[in-house]
């Protein structure tokens, strides 16, 4: 008809002019498209209800790539590893409540010039000493070298560093997390 074509038959094929190559083929069981490149042009991407299974996802010359979920969960599977890699920027994880990092036989191996844990809590010391005195003075130095200390359940905090250790496992912080 004038708005559509229409086909019933056991399989359907198209292909290329040059050389016979099948380009879109389709029959009751799959749809194959056999073209070098496929480019999907809408302002939504592409959409697949169930899993997509290829070597090689690739965006547009300097265009971003985004893989998203807007409801759920977003999986990346592989038996052999899954790789991220930034060769010329940064690469950024951030969720709103916690962050995993979880290897369970191996190692988690952070390999930098810097390492920084930003906001962390910092705890006080307190000694025994009659000397040392909670009330420091406007005139004292400002505590510029930290500890870092882990409670009994993991968590991390900061405490002003001293001759010795200063973690104390009865810190404030860790009595309330």
């Amino acid at each position: 008809g004038a708005d559509a074509v229409e086909a019933q038959c056991k399989r359907f094929e198209v292909r290329a002019r040059e050389g016979g190559k099948v380009l879109f083929s389709a029959d009751e069981d799959e749809i194959v498209i056999g073209a070098d490149r496929l480019k999907v042009t809408g302002t939504e991407g592409a959409v697949f209800g169930h899993s997509v299974e290829t070597p090689h996802i690739r965006a547009e010359p300097s265009q971003d790539l985004k893989l998203e979920s807007p409801t759920r969960s977003l999986v990346m599977e592989a038996p052999r590893g899954v790789q991220v890699h930034a060769a010329a920027g940064d690469l950024k994880a951030t969720c709103r409540k916690e962050l995993h990092l979880q290897s369970t036989e191996g190692e988690i191996f952070l390999d930098a010039d810097t390492i920084r844990l930003g906001n962390l809590p910092v705890g006080s010391f307190s000694s025994s000493s009659p000397s040392s005195s909670s009330s420091a003075s406007s005139s004292a130095p400002r505590q510029t070298i930290y500890e870092l200390c882990i409670c009994p359940n993991g968590k991390l905090y900061l405490s002003p560093a001293g001759a010795g250790s200063t973690c104390q496992s009865s810190s404030n912080i860790c009595l309330w997390s």
